[in-house]
């Protein structure tokens, strides 16, 4: 359940990476300025929702292996060849994935953090915590050191680093008529812009997917995410980590969207705001997840939910495949013409379009057809599908 709710909860952000040009991510007044209810919405998904549930996807995957380990020891095998196959299988869907529909892809970055960290699955939870917490931290710790930089960096750095905060209209002209065009003009546009997400992965994402994955298997080990802990530690837990979290996320999209801010506050201040608060947030997420299910909260809607979360991969991959046919020249060609409400909307009718149709497809078949493609690949040999 808790995998359906963040697979959701990921498409309200990773919507507007379709939706408009690559920069407005992280800086929405790059290209079209958003003004009124545009602006209030990219505030609110900012603080709400960008990094935190993106987070929960991550520590699920740590997670995972620790679930599959346990499983291969209780059947007395080995699991290590199965895992690293299926780490394999995994980065060869996430390359597909970037390379042919979306530049946001996130699973290789997973499938490499998978084959770096196995050896850490059967340590002791608490240097599991320990470790991984570190290793959320660095990015944290190289944040602020960069901030402390500012103010010496020579100007052709500081002309570079604007250029790709708030790129000319000439470059986001260039990337505009590209994803309006057909799908072998968007592909090379696609290949730059996942380069950036490749240059990014031994300083951010390394450090962050890797060390929630650690997180992850530590709160499996310690009935965190398996709903064994009491309802006072879930209370808690959502309590101070909201508390913690959201005004700093809060802060975070004020730097990003006042006038006269300057540029490298924005860019930089901002960015380390949401980091550290989206740890809060997102723990405070987790925790209101487990109270849902231990109170037995919205028992049909959490039904749905699991369901989604039992086909994540699928459900992922077929986010980026109708957001692509929305938004790029070889669907409907609405990048840059549709707006926060607008987007709003289109999340709204994929998700329930997600909620109606896993529980449709797993009352006929074992698996969503993208993870029967990855189970049969990790284990070579046609798996059964019907139910």
């Amino acid at each position: 359940m808790l995998r359906g709710f963040a697979v959701l909860g990921i498409l309200i952000v990773n919507i507007q990476v379709f939706a408009r040009v690559a920069t407005a991510y992280v800086n929405p007044l790059s290209g079209r300025v958003l003004e009124g209810a545009d602006l209030w919405t990219w505030a609110t998904i900012f603080t709400f929702a960008d990094t935190k549930f993106i987070s929960i996807f991550s520590l699920l995957f740590g997670v995972g292996i620790a679930m599959m380990s346990d499983r291969s020891a209780e059947r007395g095998v080995s699991g290590t060849g199965l895992h690293y196959r299926r780490q394999l299988w995994l980065l060869v869907i996430g390359l597909a994935h970037a390379l042919l529909i979306w530049h946001g892809d996130v699973l290789a970055a997973y499938a490499v953090c998978g084959f770096l960290l196995y050896g850490l699955r059967n340590l002791n939870p608490r240097r599991q915590l320990w470790i991984g917490g570190c290793a959320v931290a660095v990015v944290a710790v190289f944040l602020g050191l960069l901030i402390l930089t500012i103010p010496y960096w020579p100007e052709a750095e500081r002309a570079a680093a604007m250029a790709e905060w708030a790129p000319s209209q000439e470059v986001l002209a260039a990337e505009i008529e590209a994803f309006r065009g057909s799908w072998g003009g968007q592909l090379w546009e696609r290949v730059a812009l996942y380069g950036y997400v490749l240059a990014a992965f031994p300083a951010f994402l390394l450090w962050r997917a890797g060390g929630l994955m650690i997180i992850g298997m530590a709160f499996y080990r310690l009935g965190i995410v398996t709903g064994a802990r009491s309802n006072a530690f879930y209370r808690r837990m959502a309590l101070f980590g909201l508390a913690a979290g959201l005004p700093l996320a809060a802060w975070a999209a004020a730097y990003r969207v006042r006038p006269g801010v300057a540029w490298e506050e924005a860019m930089f201040h901002g960015e380390l705001l949401n980091y550290v608060g989206s740890v809060g947030v997102f723990l405070g997420y987790l925790a209101l997840v487990m109270l849902m299910v231990k109170g037995d909260w919205l028992p049909r809607l959490r039904k749905r939910l699991a369901v989604v979360g039992r086909m994540a991969l699928t459900n992922y991959l077929t986010q980026s495949i109708l957001c692509s046919l929305i938004f790029y020249g070889h669907g409907l060609g609405l990048f840059e013409r549709v707006g926060g409400l607008g987007q709003v909307g289109i999340v709204a009718a994929i998700w329930a379009l997600q909620l109606a149709w896993s529980p449709w497809w797993l009352a006929r078949f074992r698996f969503g057809p993208f993870e029967w493609i990855w189970r049969s690949a990790t284990y070579m040999k046609w798996q059964p599908m019907r139910v």
